[in-house]
């Protein structure tokens, strides 16, 4: 009688659950706000961006898009985030070259979470660009070169930390430049280190576009060359680091759209379709336009993983040809 009885409730509890689970399995997505986990702080290039497209995406997904800042461990904490949230599409990480690229070569964290993660599409390009003192005396990057040859141990560069994507590509230079500056790591992102360039506490930096022209209209900074594929607007006479010598450093601050790895392939084609649309949106690129960011998406899903996994590989040579460590 017992038996019989916990069969019969069985049955009436799955028959109970049945409808529930049939409209879950068949609710159109998005059908609720969606998150887009930014890991670094606002204010800064990767926030810009994001909140550019926020708003588009919300158009296009016909529900809010959230940006969730999760500013730490030079990324890490943000892409842990990203990483362990349940793959149903409404989570996306906005990662970019020195959390997806150059961040699993040196933080386990990162490491170990960025397989947790399906690459979707990229989504723009910000132009990275080569600064120096006003007062110095060079003004192209093969002046400086031996400007900085005949003052071995007497300069200095900044940068926005021991792992940041400005290290690593100055690093990069430095080596195949044959010279060599101390480093100097500034909390703040690129603009304490265009700062820090400004007021001669260091020769040079390396960040965005955005945060140098202003200043090189001022005679404060000297831009020498630009990292990027062409020659830019803001910049039409300055050459970029291809035409300079130096065509490994074709790409800046890169930022793409990811996904925690089980998010079921019909929503990963869904956003890769939405994204792609919404970056190539002439309103997107008027407002790329004010920093000097290029709009630029991966032809295909295959196509993305592909460059993440060449990116990846550059940037782990790269650390460990030059020896950088940071966990």
């Amino acid at each position: 009688m017992v038996q019989r009885r916990f069969l019969l409730s069985a049955v009436l509890f799955a028959a109970s659950v049945a409808p529930v689970l049939a409209f879950a399995q068949t609710e159109p997505y998005p059908s609720r706000p969606v998150r887009i986990v930014i890991p670094f702080a606002p204010g800064g290039a990767s926030d810009f961006i994001g909140r550019i497209l926020q708003p588009k995406l919300s158009e296009e997904l016909g529900q809010q898009v959230v940006v969730d800042n999760r500013p730490g461990a030079s990324g890490g904490i943000g892409v842990e985030t990203a990483a362990t949230a349940t793959p149903d599409g409404y989570t996306l990480l906005l990662g970019n070259v020195s959390s997806m690229g150059i961040g699993p070569n040196l933080f386990a964290t990162i490491r170990k979470r960025a397989s947790d993660l399906v690459p979707i599409t990229l989504v723009v390009d910000v132009p990275g660009a080569l600064g120096i003192h006003g007062g110095l005396p060079a003004n192209n990057l093969k002046e400086f070169i031996a400007y900085a040859r005949a003052n071995e141990g007497k300069l200095s560069y900044g940068s926005a930390g021991y792992a940041s994507a400005q290290r690593m590509a100055f690093e990069f230079f430095m080596s195949k430049a044959g010279i060599k500056l101390l480093h100097v790591p500034y909390r703040g992102g690129a603009g304490a280190s265009t700062i820090a360039t400004i007021s001669g506490e260091v020769a040079a930096t390396m960040v965005t576009t955005a945060s140098l022209v202003p200043h090189a209209k001022t005679g404060k900074i000297k831009i020498l060359a630009v990292v990027a594929k062409k020659r830019i607007p803001a910049l039409p006479d300055t050459p970029t680091m291809i035409e300079s010598g130096f065509p490994e450093l074709d790409l800046g601050s890169w930022q793409g759209i990811y996904v925690p790895r089980g998010t079921p392939k019909a929503i990963i084609n869904k956003l890769y379709k939405v994204t792609v649309k919404v970056v190539h949106d002439p309103w997107t690129g008027q407002q790329y336009s004010k920093v000097s960011a290029q709009q630029i998406t991966s032809d295909s899903l295959a196509e993305f993983a592909k460059f993440m996994r060449e990116q990846v590989a550059f940037w782990g040579k790269v650390t460990k040809d030059l020896g950088i460590k940071v966990e």
